[in-house]
């Protein structure tokens, strides 16, 4: 076991056009000629039947090309295939009825984005208002209004699981711990909002969309278009623009307007851009799944957990569009965390509410479950009298590899030195002496901790568990995490690596150059990244894309699978040169040497190759140009018993929050973070480190801040930063510790595993559960997040109100 163990250091290779000015956003490209600008009419009424939909006023408008409404989608999209049987069609745009505040009713294509907009405003629409639903109990009650009619419920898919003698262990429990959770609805807030160019064509081979747009994948998504519009896969050409203003899962979610802008394109017969404002993007893009969990633990007399009950229900909004119900099965495999827990129960449910639609936020499916079972070790702490910290340390997986009763396999760890670590680093003692302190003069301050295992390069066959099994297809099964990497060496010995990857900022340029330079022997300013994605001539697969912390255990064992088979030809050729055999050569410092230290250039053995081809030993590929995919074995369908290894690896976050609370005011002051991360082999500890604290703080937003809310109407009262609030850097102003132990991952060449969601799941749970500590001397309970003044006060003051009566 090594801490911060750092492999190599090189300067991001990205941040010099980005500080400039020149990088290439969608917004920055004109690929085409004759584009136009669209506008988008959205449903201001939450719940209604649509009685007519006037597009004349706004298509006699002068400059206006097209306007497109319900007929026009009717007649050419097909609902997107979805992840279960549930009737609860969607399509990119309302058609009958519109079941959430903005849902688009029509699309406007005009010369400008000003004429655009003043069109829009001349299409007319009658609502027939129905009855609206905005939260999960509502959705659930048996009177609920029903937002889709034909399946009978608001419930979208319901199953229940069970893993073990879960019964046998609570009838046996010496203590029995439940609670209610309720985790938060926010999103990404990232800098860029959606942006998409769609070019519907026409040719010999029949029709066919080209389109550009600032998605990030996962590319299952493409599929998923090419089906709503009735055409081959190979018909939609995707392209993804080398810079991407931030994601963090939400732009995965953008493919309905891409759709809708196919559509839009084919009517008015030109290329047509549309760019996202920021109220239409608070209004209607996309965002995590909230979620309210009753969560129950079977305990003996030494404070370990037997069992575990999990009733989890997601609020997927009005539509469950796809990836959904990924939420809610993400985590499947590390359900019970990084808790030793022998049987496990499980309901998952999702509904549907008049609210915009879910889909992936930045470590998705594990805020919302570690939110509940780090509450739930609390709670185990207090019924059995054991210290926070020390019951975690006596329930901690403490073997590896390790099989969870749900199918998920960590492959390694040293979990009790990550904690060990983040105690000594937060100086634990000294902060409960300062709690003490403070308490005693009647004040408020509490210690959290939350320990979370961290799962990277998810299989997507997880999805599939919201299917019975019974039900499932046997040979039509999904899964996987392959990544595709295509390199190449050109005449002068340079590489070139493209990646299937879409990278929003993390860095994988930077870290791709050096991993292939590293395998080659070569200087990084010999390796050069494209990572500008297209899908006809970008390699990929259906479950590429930037999402679960896919990059560091999947793509760059594919940089080191194409460059390991480039090097052996390389030497090879060398061989030729040096009259030795190819075996003993080593590449290094941009030559091939042989062991008796001559060595030639890389570059003129790369030479061999290209200009003298017929030179090469009998069985040597005249080649420098290979495609490699990664594609662990690890990773599989779910079994015929619903067991899944949801992912390739698990990592591990140890985090400890202390926090202040002023007693008059009643604002909450974040004291000291330690935060400790097990991500396998650091790759990069620049990169890793800038990975930690961006989960840190957009944590911070959900657990203080960060919330889409609505009224009982169905109205949002949160479609604008000033009542959406995000976290500056005046909030993320407190003393930050943050560490590193490293346990290789066996299954991956590096021995990395993910890191770009750790702390987005550890921190709101870590946070809350400080916040409960420093209330628990008042008898108030913490039960769900954003926590901030106003919510403490309703808290401690309806505590009173009961206390009095």
């Amino acid at each position: 076991m090594r801490r911060v163990a750092e492999r190599w250091t090189p300067s991001r290779v990205e941040d010099a056009a980005l500080v400039s000015g020149t990088g290439r956003f969608l917004d920055d490209l004109d690929p085409l000629p004759g584009t136009l600008v669209a506008a988008v009419v959205r449903s201001t009424q939450p719940h209604a039947r649509l009685v007519s939909v006037d597009l004349s006023r706004a298509r006699a408008h002068p400059g206006v090309a097209a306007v497109i409404g319900p007929d026009e989608v009717r007649e050419a999209v097909r609902p997107f295939p979805l992840s279960t049987g549930a009737a609860m069609p969607y399509l990119p745009s309302g058609v009958d009825t519109v079941r959430f505040v903005g849902e688009p009713i029509a699309v406007v294509v005009a010369s400008d984005r000003y004429t655009a907009e003043d069109a829009a405003e001349l299409v007319g629409v009658d609502y027939e208002p129905l009855g609206v639903v905005t939260s999960v109990r509502a959705a659930l009650e048996p009177d609920a209004p029903l937002l889709h009619a034909d399946n009978g419920s608001n419930v979208a898919t319901d199953r229940t699981f069970s893993f073990g003698p879960v019964e046998q262990a609570f009838e046996d429990a010496a203590h029995v711990v439940e609670g209610e959770y309720d985790f938060p609805r926010y999103s990404s807030v990232p800098m860029e909002c959606y942006s998409v160019i769609a070019h519907w064509t026409q040719d010999a081979d029949g029709p066919a969309v080209e389109t550009w747009a600032n998605f990030h994948g996962p590319f299952t998504m493409v599929p998923v278009m090419a089906g709503a519009l009735g055409l081959p896969t190979s018909s939609v050409r995707l392209h993804v623009p080398a810079d991407i203003g931030g994601s963090f899962g939400i732009k995965a979610g953008i493919y309905p307007y891409v759709v809708l802008m196919a559509v839009a394109s084919r009517h008015s017969g030109t290329p047509v851009r549309w760019t996202e404002d920021r109220v239409e993007h608070l209004l209607a893009s996309s965002t995590g799944a909230d979620r309210v969990m009753r969560c129950a633990a079977a305990v003996d007399d030494s404070g370990t957990v037997t069992a575990l009950r999990m009733d989890l229900v997601d609020n997927v909004g009005a539509y469950m569009r796809p990836p959904e119900p990924s939420t809610l099965y993400r985590c499947f495999g590390n359900i019970t965390g990084p808790y030793r827990i022998g049987a496990v129960g499980i309901r998952a449910r999702a509904v549907v509410t008049n609210q915009m639609p879910t889909g992936l936020n930045r470590g998705f499916g594990g805020q919302q479950l570690y939110f509940g079972l780090e509450r739930l070790m609390d709670a185990v702490a207090d019924a059995t009298g054991l210290d926070a910290v020390e019951v975690r340390r006596r329930n901690l997986v403490d073997r590896f590899p390790y099989e969870t009763p749900t199918g998920g396999v960590y492959d390694s760890g040293d979990y009790a030195a990550a904690v060990e670590l983040a105690v000594k680093n937060a100086e634990l003692d000294s902060l409960r002496a300062t709690r003490a302190s403070v308490r005693a003069e009647g004040g408020y301050y509490g210690i959290g901790v939350a320990l979370v295992t961290d799962p990277s390069g998810t299989n997507i066959g997880y999805v599939g568990l919201a299917t019975p099994a019974s039900e499932r297809k046997p040979g039509r099964d999904k899964s996987g995490s392959t990544e595709h990497v295509r390199m190449s060496v050109d005449l002068q010995g340079r590489v070139t690596v493209m990646l299937g990857s879409v990278p929003q900022g993390q860095g994988h340029a930077t870290v791709a150059r050096q991993v292939a330079a590293d395998r080659l022997g070569l200087p990084v300013e010999q390796v050069r990244v494209v990572i500008d994605m297209d899908t006809a001539t970008t390699p990929w697969t259906v479950t590429s894309g930037s999402y679960s912390s896919r990059f560091a255990p999947l793509v760059t064992s594919a940089v080191v699978e194409a460059a390991d088979r480039i090097g052996a030809t390389v030497r090879a050729a060398a061989s030729v040169l040096l009259e030795v055999p190819a075996d003993g050569l080593v590449l290094v410092d941009g030559t091939v040497r042989a062991p008796s230290g001559e060595s030639v250039l890389f570059r003129h053995a790369a030479g061999v190759v290209h200009w003298d081809p017929g030179a090469l030993p009998d069985g040597t590929s005249a080649r420098l140009y290979e495609e490699a995919a990664f594609t662990p074995r690890e990773v599989r369908a779910a079994t015929r018993d619903d067991r899944i290894n949801s992912s390739l690896c698990y990592g591990f976050v140890a985090e400890i929050v202390a926090v202040r609370i002023d007693p008059d005011t009643l604002e909450i002051a974040i004291d000291r973070v330690s935060s400790v991360h097990d991500a396998g082999t650091v790759l990069n500890q620049q990169l890793l480190d800038g990975q930690v604290y961006g989960a840190l703080t957009q944590a911070l937003g959900g657990a203080m801040y960060e919330e889409f809310t609505y009224a009982t109407s169905g109205q949002p009262t949160s479609a604008t930063f000033l009542d959406y609030l995000c976290p500056t850097s005046a909030e993320a102003g407190y003393e930050l510790r943050t560490d590193h132990v490293v346990s290789p991952s066996p299954l991956t060449p590096l021995g990395a595993k993910g890191s770009g969601e750790g702390s987005s799941m550890s921190f709101p749970a870590a946070f809350a559960n400080a916040v409960a500590d420093a209330l628990a001397p008042h008898g108030v309970a913490i039960t769900r997040l954003p926590l901030h003044g106003e919510v403490l006060h309703q808290l401690l003051s309806d505590h009173e109100e009961k206390q009095w009566h």
